[in-house]
């Protein structure tokens, strides 16, 4: 839960699809809720021993829950403690594994079935029956593509996975992952960093130690999203001023006053100036996410006041009415600014964090990937 309260997961000014685009170029098929690496084959292999099965689709997803389950005590059997998706929960957890990785298993080419978890569960009695008939097709091959819901190239499934089970990876693992990484998302910044071995303990992907080695695209991109993310931090502060104000909280007010002058002093101001609006929109550009133009005007109308030097504090300055406003349009009648009883349940903190895109799970990912034995 701290997680969505503080970090960068909050949109509160409707930055998310540029977040997302720049984060799925960069590292497509994570998530914020992304745990460890292993699940992206923990779950093809426990949906693997439903294969077979004769019961509806919601007795297989009843049964799906149960492994899902089974699995985070197994977890704790083995000794991990990180990590694992239910621990605490048990039964009664809402977001499973499956639908926290299904989306990464479809990106990265190990899940071929293209639909969702139901609508596998809905298929897969259609899918056993077909079988026996698609081996005596004269188009075997592709009608037996087809129905497949995983690479044929799966690691096996290790014999006692609902026993005692562990998130290191086994070599053979870690290059099948690569494997898929490097064939489904070549031009990613992840398969690039997987294929080399590029864990860093670093803050930020544009603080990585071999930046200058990066794909020319790729380092591009990096440069972008920092540059994005240095700017819109700004906003992100000053509305959780504004806010603080409202809500007369004098440590609030003096944390986000600090903060914001903190941030004004760090800024590379000539960077800033040259950087080009044109070249990021080009370079973010992304098929699954399309950037709304208020966003776009947004952005550029903050960039223009941050480039001039003219970001300060009280509610009637240009900047504080652009923030404002752009809140009050996108929550409408739910805007803290505008409604009262909404405001006062604000927990003092949105969204201040500033856009990693999604660096912290790539990073641990990639630490899965080099730790593997």
């Amino acid at each position: 839960m701290a997680l969505f309260q503080e970090s960068e997961t909050r949109d509160e000014l409707g930055l998310g699809g540029i977040r997302d685009s720049i984060a799925d170029h960069l590292f497509p098929g994570t998530s914020t809720i992304q745990t460890r690496l292993r699940y992206m084959l923990f779950i093809p292999w426990l949906f693997q021993m439903l294969e077979g099965s004769t019961a509806g689709s919601a007795q297989l997803a009843t049964e799906a829950r149960t492994l899902e389950n089974r699995l985070a005590n197994a977890l704790k059997a083995g000794g991990e403690s990180n990590g694992i998706i239910g621990r605490d929960a048990g039964a009664d957890l809402q977001r499973l594994p499956s639908s926290v990785y299904w989306a990464g298993l479809g990106a990265w080419g190990i899940r071929l079935f293209p639909g969702s978890t139901d609508n596998l569960f809905s298929s897969m009695r259609h899918l056993q029956r077909s079988r026996p008939r698609i081996r005596e097709s004269e188009d075997a091959a592709s009608e037996a593509q087809a129905l497949q819901v995983w690479t044929p190239s799966l690691p096996i499934r290790p014999n006692d996975i609902l026993e005692a089970a562990h998130f290191r990876l086994t070599l053979d693992e870690a290059q099948f992952i690569i494997d898929r990484l490097v064939a489904q998302q070549p031009r990613s910044l992840l398969a690039f960093l997987a294929r080399s071995g590029g864990a860093a303990d670093c803050g930020n992907i544009w603080e990585h130690p071999h930046l200058a080695d990066f794909p020319d695209d790729a380092r591009s991109l990096v440069e972008h999203g920092k540059m994005f993310s240095n700017v819109m931090h700004g906003a992100s502060l000053l509305y959780n001023l504004l806010l603080s104000e409202l809500r007369k909280n004098p440590d609030w007010i003096e944390k986000y006053q600090s903060r914001l002058a903190g941030w004004q002093a760090s800024l590379d101001m000539p960077a800033i100036r040259a950087w080009s609006l044109e070249d990021f929109w080009q370079t973010i550009d992304h098929p699954a996410h399309r950037i709304r133009p208020a966003a776009k005007r947004f952005i550029t109308e903050w960039l223009a006041l941050v480039q001039a030097g003219n970001v300060g504090e009280g509610r009637l300055t240009p900047a504080s009415r652009m923030v404002q406003d752009r809140e009050r349009r996108l929550k409408t009648s739910q805007s803290r600014f505008a409604n009262r009883a909404v405001r006062d349940r604000w927990a003092g903190t949105s969204g201040t964090e500033p856009l990693s895109f999604r660096w912290s799970q790539a990073k641990s990912h990639l630490r899965d990937l080099a730790d593997a034995q």
